[in-house]
């Protein structure tokens, strides 16, 4: 009977796959430039300007604009409200995952045999049945790409031995990144009691897995198979399609969490997370977090500021075996700026005076600050370019020999 349900599904996933292809390959424009399938891939090349006020008016019940290199909130609304986050949760059961393959606790190749559990789960699924095979790799398609529930439960599983040990995991892992809103009790979000999440927990959890880049091979994905091509896989998130630049991430949608969307696209160096949770409606999540991406590319850019080496001179040193070091910096970040205003960010070199021996090469000696309407925007470490070990007799009498020999 599962057998049979699941060749039904894919044949049903097959049929829409193919109507999905034909309605969404050449959309017609809209007059207000809000809805994501109005919108066509060449027509996001010219860049939408988009204001403060009409981020304000998003249909969406909370909502958050963050720079994914820095961690810059760039917009928020009740962003710590506590909302069923539904199955935008596997965003964490994806960066456990992708953590155990980094740490070599699990491999992309490796099989993976479906529990009774597992193959129960409700809701967006690929069918697995009890005892069926597949790889770490195929899962997280499943999981990333149809946001397959019985996929994400196997890869729980797999990873932690049982449910409740990922799930434990998640909240340790939700409270080591600052998600002070969330408490996580599936690694699927379907919806239950106290499962709970926030506009801003999420997008923390996203720039996570945002920083996994790999992921990003699985999170663009628009159409694929599973299965030898029997089992037909369409991205939930439309964005990965009409969204020029979009790199995921995930779609939520239960009874209890309404539509939501974590949406995350990169274009000229910066790199953008929007957050849309409880619209009313599947178009009104795409228009919300569309409307703040193209809010966050048309007011902000990233700027590397560069520093002249002159600007750090020699820094003396007391009872060294040389009188002085020079000063090296590390590296300097890309900073998030309104556009236009990249000029008038200060920059500040604070060494000391004199340092005192010995003194390490790559111990910090100082700082550069960058600040912007006198608040600080990122400051970068000067290092000691060298080591200077301090002087002592020995040293010292060493020194006095070798420049008697040179005379």
């Amino acid at each position: 009977m599962k057998a049979l349900s699941r060749r039904l599904a894919a044949l049903l996933a097959a049929a829409f796959a193919a109507v999905n292809a034909v309605l969404w390959t050449a959309p017609p424009a809209a007059a207000d430039g809000l809805r994501e399938e109005d919108v066509s891939a060449s027509a996001q090349a010219e860049e939408a300007v988009v204001t403060g006020a009409q981020v304000s008016g998003i249909p969406a019940r909370s909502a958050v604009l963050l720079d994914a290199g820095s961690g810059q909130l760039l917009f928020e609304m009740n962003a710590h409200e506590k909302i069923p986050p539904a199955s935008i949760t596997k965003i964490m059961t994806m960066l456990l995952v992708m953590e155990a393959i980094e740490d070599g606790s699990i491999a992309y190749s490796d099989t993976v045999t479906c529990s009774d559990h597992a193959a129960e789960q409700g809701g967006s699924q690929i069918w697995l049945e009890p005892g069926e095979q597949m790889t770490v790799e195929e899962l997280l398609k499943a999981a990333a790409v149809n946001s397959a529930n019985d996929a994400s439960m196997a890869l729980a599983e797999y990873t932690a031995g049982t449910e409740e040990a990922f799930v434990a995991r998640m909240n340790e892992r939700a409270a080591e990144l600052g998600m002070r809103d969330t408490t996580f009790c599936n690694p699927t979000g379907l919806d239950e009691e106290g499962h709970l999440s926030s506009a801003y927990d999420i997008a923390l959890m996203s720039r996570a897995l945002l920083a996994h880049e790999e992921i990003t091979r699985f999170t663009t994905i628009w159409m694929d198979t599973l299965r030898g091509g029997e089992t037909a896989l369409t991205n939930t998130n439309r964005l990965v399609r009409f969204y020029e630049g979009c790199t995921g991430l995930k779609t939520g949608t239960t009874d209890g969490a309404g539509s939501c969307l974590a949406a995350s696209a990169e274009r000229n160096g910066l790199h953008l997370i929007a957050v849309s949770m409880g619209s009313a409606t599947s178009d009104e999540r795409f228009a919300s977090c569309r409307t703040l991406l193209d809010y966050g590319f048309s007011a902000f850019e990233s700027f590397t500021p560069r520093l002249d080496p002159a600007q750090l001179v020699p820094i003396p040193v007391k009872d060294g075996v040389v009188s002085s070091l020079t000063p090296d910096f590390g590296e300097i970040p890309s900073l998030l700026v309104e556009k236009g205003r990249a000029d008038e960010i200060g920059c500040t070199v604070n060494i000391p005076e004199s340092l005192e021996a010995p003194v390490k090469q790559g111990d910090a000696v100082g700082r550069i600050a960058y600040t912007l309407d006198g608040k600080l925007l990122a400051e970068v470490e000067v290092l000691a370019g060298h080591a200077v070990p301090r002087m002592s007799f020995g040293t010292a009498l060493a020194l006095l020999w070798n420049a008697l020999i040179q005379r």
